[in-house]
């Protein structure tokens, strides 16, 4: 796999030091873990911020977006339970790096990015570092119906409540990660699909994403 920046091994050894915070901070699925460390971060930032990428902070990556917190990302990821060949969605491609994370875990992941800048940098960005992710641009509060039911669906930003979309492109048995609360903080919602009508929720507090703007979200 070739970076856009070289992964030298002092941003390797950073990327380890991290992992291990996350570890001590209660990421303890070690198949996420192992994802975080394979996945340069670093080449997911603009290059001033190549070093910063290895601390536990969101980085600004344009358009208004930000780069999750790797603690964030690990916390989401861990939450989803994926294994290996799970077909997993994700709302908000954003710079591409949870998408990648989901990659590294063998998942078969789905974007939908909404900002045209972000999509067409990022589908760029992903090829050159050879992760297999299929993007679509456009509303990701309307899910993708095509390659539905998907066994995880991951949202990574804020919104006012889980758009009726996504719950009902849920596999029976798959789980849903989504911030829900007002544009400043949001409770991170766990929602598990047990049948075709029910579903069994947990709830997290205390995170703060950029808005979800679409038809069952904020208006943008």
């Amino acid at each position: 796999m070739t970076a856009p920046y070289p992964d030298t091994f002092k941003l390797k050894g950073l990327r380890q030091r991290l992992v291990d915070g996350l570890r001590r901070e209660g990421i303890t699925d070690e198949a996420v873990l192992a994802a975080i460390n394979a996945v340069p971060r670093h080449a997911f930032v603009e290059s001033a911020f190549a070093e910063k990428a290895y601390l536990d902070i969101p980085l600004p990556i344009g358009a208004e977006q930000t780069i999750s917190q790797p603690y964030t990302v690990g916390y989401m990821t861990q939450a989803l339970g994926l294994q290996p060949g799970h077909r997993v969605l994700e709302v908000g491609t954003g710079s591409g790096y949870q998408a990648a994370v989901l990659h590294a875990l063998g998942a078969q992941v789905y974007s939908i990015e909404r900002v045209p800048e972000l999509y067409h940098r990022t589908q760029k960005l992903l090829r050159a570092l050879g992760y297999t992710v299929r993007l679509r641009l456009g509303d990701g509060t309307l899910g993708w119906p095509t390659h539905a039911p998907y066994q995880g669906i991951i949202v990574t930003a804020g919104g006012p409540a889980i758009p009726p979309a996504l719950r009902e492109q849920l596999a029976i048995g798959g789980r849903l990660v989504m911030p829900v609360g007002d544009r400043e903080v949001q409770q991170l919602i766990e929602l598990t699909r047990l049948t075709e009508t029910d579903y069994s929720q947990r709830t997290h507090p205390n995170f703060r994403f950029v808005p979800l703007i679409g038809k069952a979200g904020w208006e943008g």
